[in-house]
């Protein structure tokens, strides 16, 4: 579903505000009539598969590159007046710094050409890179130098903050403590707009999410509103030697997994699945009916394109 016009109103007090955007490369439409309006102090995640148009509405957003038609503006300003004022702070996939810059050269460099900024030492300490100050980049994890770009997008102290895929090449413990520095950070009322591929952190994290396909909008709204767009239901339970092809016969399954005794059933009509289920397999147990996850609400969405 797409999204409607921002209102004039709506966008006059938002920290984003995209207007019938659109952005072609050759034949290819990477941005197809985006509508987006982000109210200050929400979190929102973007989401959608490889080429649905997420990095380039990312660059056109902080005017890194020019839309072919439709409007931005954030908190009221052109991109570029945005950026200058300080009130946006962005972490991209592509590009960094000289590899031979210590971690705190690179975040006071950024921090010396803002009107304001937070202290360096305070934004490596919140980006949990102060003990790798005086590190250089070049000898650095993919994921410590991802934290470092962290640190330099927290130094401008931004209302606005913008994040493209901010956890790839993080570990497990990484990410965790990434996110909790920016609970912390958005806490304070400031507005995170990030686009990742790891769907558990937005469902973990995010207020609202945004999933793109093909350049369009195609949901919006809260985590449990997107999810409610993937009709029907998930049964699990647990079925010592289970036949997945039986098991896909049943009336009302869509979609079978089985994983050692633990069986998934994805259903279009759960209460014909369960008692088929029962009357045939009676020793079943553990049973667990809930609604689908962002992920299946996901490929659900996507699938068209993909296929």
């Amino acid at each position: 579903m797409d999204e409607p016009h921002p209102t004039p109103a709506a966008a006059a007090g938002a920290a984003v505000a995209l207007t019938g955007l659109r952005r072609s490369y050759g034949e290819i439409r990477a941005v197809d009539g985006v509508d987006l309006t982000i109210a200050p102090g929400e979190v929102v995640a973007l989401l959608g598969p490889n080429g649905a148009g997420k990095s380039t509405t990312v660059d056109l957003l902080l005017g890194l590159s020019r839309p072919d038609a439709g409007g931005v503006r954030l908190f009221g300003r052109t991109p570029r007046e945005a950026v200058q004022e300080g009130l946006v702070g962005a972490m991209l996939q592509s590009g960094g710094f000289p590899e031979e810059l210590t971690a705190g050269e690179a975040v006071r460099l950024v921090a010396a050409l803002q009107r304001r900024a937070m202290p360096p030492a305070e934004a490596l300490r919140r980006a949990g890179v102060a003990d790798i100050a005086g590190q250089r980049l070049g000898r650095m994890s993919g994921g410590q130098r991802q934290r470092v770009r962290f640190a330099a997008a927290l130094v401008t102290d931004p209302d606005l903050l913008v994040l493209d895929e901010p956890t790839v090449a993080m570990d497990v413990r990484a990410r965790r403590e990434f996110w909790a520095a920016m609970r912390d950070y958005a806490g304070g009322g400031r507005t995170v707009l990030f686009a990742t591929h790891y769907l558990a952190e937005a469902e973990e994290f995010a207020d609202r999410v945004v999933l793109m396909r093909a350049g369009r909008i195609v949901a919006d709204g809260s985590v449990a509103a997107v999810r409610s767009l993937a009709a029907g239901r998930v049964v699990a339970l647990s079925l010592p030697g289970a036949d997945p092809w039986a098991l896909g016969a049943l009336p009302g399954v869509a979609d079978v997994r089985v994983d050692g005794d633990r069986v998934r059933l994805t259903c279009t009509d759960s209460d014909a699945a369960l008692r088929a289920l029962l009357h045939v397999h009676p020793t079943a147990h553990d049973i667990e009916v809930t609604a689908h996850g962002l992920e299946d609400a996901f490929v659900a969405l996507t699938a068209s394109e993909e296929d």
